[in-house]
């Protein structure tokens, strides 16, 4: 056990501002390059000759349907990760290499299940997630494709998110590197050179995420791993898998909820605005990734070492830790805050060359973005909650911002502001942001105070 526990001792001992900028360059540098995954498709679709608008809405119905495949694997993987971290911090290592083999057999079975529900029923799915008549065929194409990856899509997530908790943050990087390079590379191949339109770019994707999928199972396969997958661990076992999951819970209703909310605006919007008001939404959502995933990554860097230092029992590097997260967090979302309310028309650029629907993007960006400088408050607290074990807490939170605010703001805020009621419909995202951070702010001061505290007793 003291073996297990020197072996990362780095976390515990390194100063925290060179560990932070050691792991979470790596972790945001991986959530810049997965941001390529999510975006570059649209981009290139959006540019396709003539059809490119119709089919760039199309493809954006299908994201409910990807975010809540994301949102299983982080079930698993972001329930996981920080269990298995705190068990390394309290030198149980036999127990972390369960989790980890637990939490991967879990991942396979759920995969399953998501591809056959995809492939059956996703026709179905996109018509009710507010596709036309003039997109329905684009969105059905690409999901055709893309449920057949579902178990790639999930094993790269998911897993990875263990690479990155063990503090290979380079090699957690380097995951997502060998797949968005890879779908850069065959995007314009399959859509453009062989004229494979919309299936071509899901084709790509799934091919991009296998790569991925196998550099990261031979990595936690292997004797570099410090955490290993071994034959003998990758089973089921409730006792363990229960946790995780518990834990997990938050960032999975973050997510879905994200495919929930997705589906509320755009049948809303296609009510309002028309195709033209759904497409400019698959762009808000693409921008708003800008701020999510680098958020994410810099707390995905920050988790190994409030984790481990949290089941070491330091308390005052916890509090430091969180502190410089905040204050690094909060930097980058003030930034890019202003970037995008300065400059919309070039981030609406991006993703189309439709002048109609460029002009009406970046009018609605603004809006939609409104208090995005807050958004470092809510990433910092909201991963630090993960972090600290705190599954409670972080559901609270998760449920909070998404189904008790913004979900019933979708359908308020157009009979308050009738006279432009697509306009209404974007303007209930910062209403529902402002409250959420005032929330988990509140909520975040006193756990925290309390879990210090505890920290201090047991000390």
């Amino acid at each position: 056990m003291q073996e297990a526990n020197n072996d990362k001792a780095f976390l515990a001992t390194e100063p925290l501002g060179r560990l932070l900028l050691r792991l979470a360059l790596p972790t945001v540098a991986a959530q810049l390059i997965n941001m390529l995954y999510n975006i570059v498709d649209r981009i290139y679709i959006g540019h396709i000759p003539e059809t490119g608008a119709l089919a760039l809405t199309g493809v954006g119905v299908c994201l409910p349907l990807i975010m809540i495949v994301s949102a299983f694997a982080a079930l698993v993987g972001n329930g996981g990760a920080p269990r298995a971290t705190i068990a390394m911090g309290q030198g149980q290592k036999e127990k972390a290499e369960q989790i980890l083999g637990s939490c991967f057999m879990l991942q396979i079975l759920i995969s399953a299940i998501l591809t056959v529900v995809l492939l059956l029923g996703n026709r179905a799915f996109l018509l009710a997630f507010g596709a036309s008549g003039n997109t329905i065929e684009y969105g059905v194409a690409y999901m055709n494709i893309y449920a057949m990856g579902t178990l790639f899509v999930q094993m790269t997530l998911g897993m990875n998110a263990f690479i990155t908790a063990q503090g290979f943050a380079k090699e957690g990087m380097l995951s997502v590197l060998i797949g968005a390079v890879a779908n850069i590379v065959l995007d314009p191949v399959f859509i453009f050179a062989l004229g494979m339109g919309v299936r071509g770019a899901a084709l790509a994707t799934v091919l991009s995420q296998a790569m991925s999928c196998v550099w990261i199972l031979t990595f936690l396969f292997s004797k570099r791993s410090f955490l290993q997958l071994r034959a003998e661990t990758i089973r089921l076992r409730p006792a363990i898998l229960l946790p995780c999951v518990a834990l997990g819970t938050a960032t999975f209703i973050m997510q879905a909820s994200e495919s929930v909310i997705s589906v509320c605006f755009n049948a809303s919007l296609l009510r309002y605005g028309g195709d033209v008001a759904v497409g400019a939404m698959t762009i808000l959502t693409s921008v708003m990734q800008f701020a999510l995933l680098p958020l994410q990554g810099l707390g995905q860097g920050a988790q190994p070492i409030i984790s481990y230092n949290y089941g070491a029992g330091k308390r005052d590097r916890v509090r430091k830790a969180f502190f410089l997260l905040l204050r690094v967090s909060l930097a980058y979302s003030c930034l890019l805050w202003l970037a995008v309310e300065l400059f919309p028309h070039a981030f609406a650029a991006m993703f189309t060359n439709d002048p109609a629907l460029m002009d009406y993007t970046a009018r609605a960006l603004r809006i939609y973005v409104a208090v995005l400088f807050l958004f470092g408050v809510q990433m910092a607290c909201q991963m630090t909650f993960t972090s600290l074990g705190k599954a409670k807490q972080s559901i609270i939170v998760a449920v909070m911002r998404k189904f008790i605010l913004l979900l019933p703001l979708i359908y308020l805020m157009p009979v308050l502001f009738p006279a432009d009621k697509a306009t209404a419909v974007y303007m209930a995202e910062p209403v529902a942001d402002a409250l959420a951070v005032t929330f988990t702010a509140v909520l975040f001061f006193f756990t925290f105070r309390r879990v210090l505290r505890g920290m201090d007793k047991a000390g």
